[in-house]
């Protein structure tokens, strides 16, 4: 039977047994821990391989975080492009691709491209085999893949590929450097004002030079 205009509510099951449900998170610190003893672990086992692909550098969106820059998804086929890298061939070497990904100015792409090249440079690629007829052309000589599992190669090694480093743009000293002339807030706001009013104020302009004209 169908509920209609003011009929009782039937079987209202309201004594739902909702104790069950509810989730706390009481294990958060030791989460933590675990978390990062497995992160631990896993840049231990992929050693001396990164954890992580090369990921370009990107602004963030809106006006309001666009001075900061990210990781993105993968470089863009145009950036490939530039640095010589095949498309097929750069996830092997751990490089992250997005082939949907534009460049819409030539900063972002000239930043990207100069990010390959120091990874390129800086890449050991160890053999499949040891033998010294299997060696194929791009990857590293014994002397390399000796240096690279050493200590010394270890020191040098980060969990992370090519950290991206915020630009911190004008410091304080630089903006110290150009004194305070005029309230910019103010400024803006009068600039508005006058945008705004421009359509009332040549109106009564015009409604006063009419006035004026009828008393002559």
């Amino acid at each position: 039977m169908a509920i209609k205009h003011n009929q009782q509510i039937q079987h209202n099951h309201f004594r739902k047994d909702w104790q069950r449900y509810v989730r706390v998170h009481f294990d958060q610190p030791g989460k933590k821990k675990s978390r990062r003893e497995a992160r631990i672990a896993k840049a231990a086992a992929v050693a001396p391989r990164p954890t992580d692909k090369l990921r370009p550098v990107v602004r963030c969106p809106t006006v309001k975080y666009n001075r900061r820059v990210r990781a993105g998804r993968g470089f863009s086929l145009a950036e490939l492009k530039a640095a010589g890298i095949p498309r097929k061939l750069a996830p092997t070497i751990g490089i992250s691709v997005d082939p949907r990904r534009q460049n819409l100015s030539e900063e972002s792409l000239k930043a990207n491209v100069e990010r390959l090249q120091e990874y390129r440079n800086r890449l050991i690629v160890f053999p499949r085999r040891t033998g010294t007829k299997s060696i194929k052309k791009g990857d590293a000589t014994a002397e390399e893949v000796k240096a690279a599992k050493s200590g010394e190669g270890f020191a040098k090694l980060s969990n992370q590929t090519l950290p991206i480093v915020q630009d911190k743009g004008i410091t304080e000293g630089a903006v110290a450097d150009f004194p305070a002339t005029e309230n910019a807030f103010r400024k803006l706001r009068e600039v508005r004002s006058e945008a705004r009013l421009v359509g009332v104020r040549a109106k009564r302009a015009k409604a006063a030079a009419e006035a004026a004209s009828e008393k002559k």
